[in-house]
Parts: structure tokens; C-alpha cells; sequence
């Protein structure tokens, strides 16, 4: 096997190396060039309590890393070469992944949940390819607002007044490897969406970790802050996370047929119905991202498909044979892609597997389907069904599926427990 190439680019006097967390956030360190030969042959040695944190990197005792074991290490060791940041000089980032310190897989990482759909895919025949849209706000960072007013989605002003940050992105990050193919400004102020371009599944989860990272760096060194939160502003659209699926054989997309979704696409279609509901903390992991889930908000409320309609929760892409596809809308942008590529995907194929057929198409508005299986509107809901889904604890493993249902669990009980500013403002003067 040939060795990899993780040499510097001329000039690096500091790598930053990272990968994705629990809630793909991209954890790791900054390591001297002069170290960086020692690193790629032993590996960065690091806390397996990198995978077991909250988003404000809070602990817990979890059943594999705990104050009873001593939060014992792991290693890091890079799969990507690095890459130097236009923004940064001297300093080049790349991609990790993580290895036990008996140089197994770490139970807790969450990137082998979707290894583990991807080597299923592979033995069924098929390469899994996955595009991705995220959207994100950029705010001014002492107000936390948009410093822009009014909806002017798709508007090319007001893509031109955002163009000295959005600009970089789109460039900076495509020059570091992460293929973007377009951004436009979204349907409220301050948000913007970025689509990335479709690549194999893997490949395409270590992306938005990072791309989500990088995004965040970037809008600081222009001066704002950039946030994936899935619902910062409750009277303003939320942060989605829209993934478009297809597979491929010999070169070739299997949903097509004539550049229409055929037989087999129809069968992933209904595996992913029948999963929606009890997979949901998989695409949705916090108490505000289910604020996003309101009718009429072109966030979908439940398992409707449909033909290029924004209404439903599976949206069907048709037109050249390499351009079918299947594009799931309920994902937040703040979520972990391992985990919802992974569970869309098991979903798919169990659809596939077990010749499933979807329900009648939806040609209207999918929100006014009452017929269509509603998907969890509450965390607290969404804990439920996935408490009692064997689909779920299969596909996550044990270890995984409880240490994401308890931070789940410590995110209600957090959340139910603060009094909040409306509360005090509409109560307190009058009772």
C-alpha cells in the first residue's frame, strides 16, 4: 500500500488538525511543523471525551468514558493532506480521525455509525453519493443580529453587499478542497445557504464538519459571526440542512430511469418514511431545532414526498440521468452529518432490502396532508421514539444511541428550567 502524503505546504509553521465531536463540531489542536512528522507516524493523543461533550464542551458520566475510568486518551492522526488557509499564514488544516489506544475504532466515534451504512451499501452493490445545503446566519458579533433588514432571498444586491465575506468563503474554501458550487442569500436577514457539491457519503459528512469550521473562521476574520444554529430568531427562518441521496453502480445512478425516479429510487424513498419519526434526534438534536418545524415554513412537519415541492419532507429531483435524486429537507444545520447521513441511508437501504413502496404523492401542499405520518415538532417527543426504536440503537450501537439520547435528555431539562425574558416580560408586571 502506497504511503500517504501528509507533507506540509512551504511555509507551515503550525497545522490545525480536528475532526468531527458528538455534535460535529470540529474539536482538535494546533500542532508546530517541527512536531508534525511525529504526529502523522504516532498519532495526537487527545481525551476520548472529545465524543462524549455537550455543544459547551460540559461532561457527564457516560458509560464508556466516565470519572470512574479517568477519561482516558485516544489518538488522532491525519487523513487529508494539509492544506494552507488563505486567511491564516503559515498555518495549513487538515482532517483527522480518531483510533483507540489499542489502534481499534473508537466505540463513541461517531463517523464509524455511518462507515458501518457505507460498507452495508458497498456489499449491496452500491457507492453512496451525497450533496449537501446548509444554510447559516452571519450576525454582527457584539449585537448578535443581522446587520441587514428585510427577505431578500436569491436577491443579487444584496448578494453583492455580503460578497466581501461570501465571496472569500465560496473562493477560499473551494481552494482548500471543499467543492462549492454556489451561495445565495436566504429567506431572512442575515441568512445565506451554501451548496457543496455531491461527492461519496463519507467524503461528503467530513466536509461539512469542516466546512461548518471554516465558515466560522472566515466570518470572523471579516468581522462577524457565523452561526449554524437551526433557530436563532424565532420570527425568521430557521437553519436547515437539506441532503440530496443517490446511488451508483458502475458509474452509473441507479434512481434513474430515462432521468425519472425509478423503482429502487421509490423503495429508498419509502424507507425513509417509514424511519422519519423514530430517526428524528438524528437530524434534529436540540430543544430550538425543533422550533424550526412550523407549517408554512418550508421545514417539513411530516413524511410527504413529492416532485420538486418545497412543502413536503422528500423532495424528488429529476432531469439528466445523473441528476435524479432524492433531497430530504427535515435536517437542522447545527446537526451531526455523520449521524443523519447514517440514518437516512439506513434507512434507504432497508426501504431498498425490504422492496417497501412509498405513499401516494403528494402534488399540493404537503402540509395540509392529513393523511402524511407526522415527524417529532419537541425534543422531548423525538427522545421518545427514539428510546423505543431498535432501527435507531442498531444503526447508532448501543454505546452511541445512549449517549446521544442523554444529551438530549440533559438539553429538555436544561431548556424546561430557565425562566425566560418573554415569560418576565409578559407575567411579571401583571400578576
Amino acid at each position: 500500500m502506497a504511503q500517504e502524503d501528509y507533507s506540509l505546504p512551504e511555509g507551515t509553521h503550525t497545522v490545525a488538525m480536528g475532526l468531527g465531536d458528538l455534535n460535529g463540531i470540529m474539536r482538535g489542536k494546533r500542532i508546530p511543523a517541527s512536531h508534525w512528522e511525529t504526529i502523522c507516524q504516532q498519532g495526537n493523543a487527545f481525551s476520548i471525551a472529545l465524543f462524549a461533550i455537550d455543544m459547551t464542551s460540559d461532561v457527564w458520566d457516560t458509560p464508556y468514558v466516565n470519572f470512574g475510568n479517568g477519561y482516558p486518551d485516544m489518538h488522532m492522526f491525519p487523513i487529508t493532506k494539509p492544506v494552507a488557509l488563505p486567511w491564516e499564514s503559515g498555518v495549513a488544516v487538515c482532517f483527522g480521525r480518531a483510533e483507540g489506544m489499542d489502534h481499534k475504532p473508537v466505540p463513541l466515534d461517531p463517523r464509524s455509525v455511518l462507515i458501518r451504512q457505507i460498507e452495508r451499501a458497498t456489499a449491496m452493490g452500491y457507492e453512496v453519493k451525497v450533496g449537501t445545503e446548509l444554510e447559516f446566519h452571519l450576525l454582527d458579533p457584539e449585537t448578535k443580529r443581522p446587520r441587514d433588514q428585510g427577505i431578500q432571498v436569491y436577491g443579487l444586491d444584496r448578494a453583492a453587499e455580503l460578497e466581501h465575506v461570501l465571496g472569500p468563503i465560496r473562493q477560499q474554501i473551494n481552494e482548500l478542497g471543499i467543492p462549492i458550487e454556489q451561495s445565495n442569500p436566504e429567506y431572512a436577514p442575515g441568512q445565506v445557504e451554501v451548496n457543496i457539491r455531491y461527492d461519496e457519503a463519507l467524503i461528503a459528512a467530513d466536509r461539512v464538519v469542516m466546512f461548518r469550521s471554516l465558515v466560522k473562521q472566515l466570518a470572523a476574520a471579516h468581522g462577524y459571526q457565523a452561526t449554524f444554529m437551526a433557530k436563532p430568531f424565532f420570527e425568521d427562518s430557521g437553519n436547515g440542512f437539506h441532503a440530496h441521496y443517490s446511488l451508483w453502480k458502475d458509474g452509473k445512478n441507479v434512481f434513474s430511469h430515462d432521468g425519472k425516479l425509478n423503482d429502487l429510487g421509490r423503495n429508498f424513498v419509502a424507507g425513509l418514511q417509514q424511519r422519519m419519526p423514530e430517526a428524528s434526534i438524528c437530524n434534529t438534536m436540540t430543544p430550538n431545532g425543533y422550533r424550526r418545524r412550523q407549517p408554512f415554513s418550508f421545514c417539513p412537519t411530516n413524511t410527504t414526498w413529492g416532485l420538486d415541492n418545497r412543502t413536503v419532507g422528500i423532495r424528488i429531483i429529476e432531469g439528466s440521468p445523473s441528476a435524479v435524486r432524492v433531497e430530504k429537507r427535515d435536517g437542522s444545520a447545527d446537526c451531526n452529518p455523520y449521524l443523519m447521513l447514517a440514518a437516512d441511508i439506513a434507512s434507504g437501504l432497508d426501504g431498498i432490502e425490504q422492496s417497501l413502496a412509498p405513499t401516494e404523492i403528494t402534488t399540493g401542499n404537503g402540509y395540509e396532508d392529513e393523511a402524511a405520518t407526522p415527524i417529532p415538532t419537541d425534543l422531548s417527543t423525538a427522545v421518545g421514539l427514539a428510546r423505543d426504536s431498535d432501527f435507531l440503537k442498531g444503526v447508532l450501537g448501543d454505546l452511541i444511541h445512549e449517549l446521544v439520547l442523554q444529551q438530549a435528555e440533559r438539553e429538555v431539562e436544561f431548556v424546561n428550567a430557565q425562566v425566560t425574558p418573554v415569560e418576565l416580560e409578559r407575567y411579571l408586571g401583571n400578576f
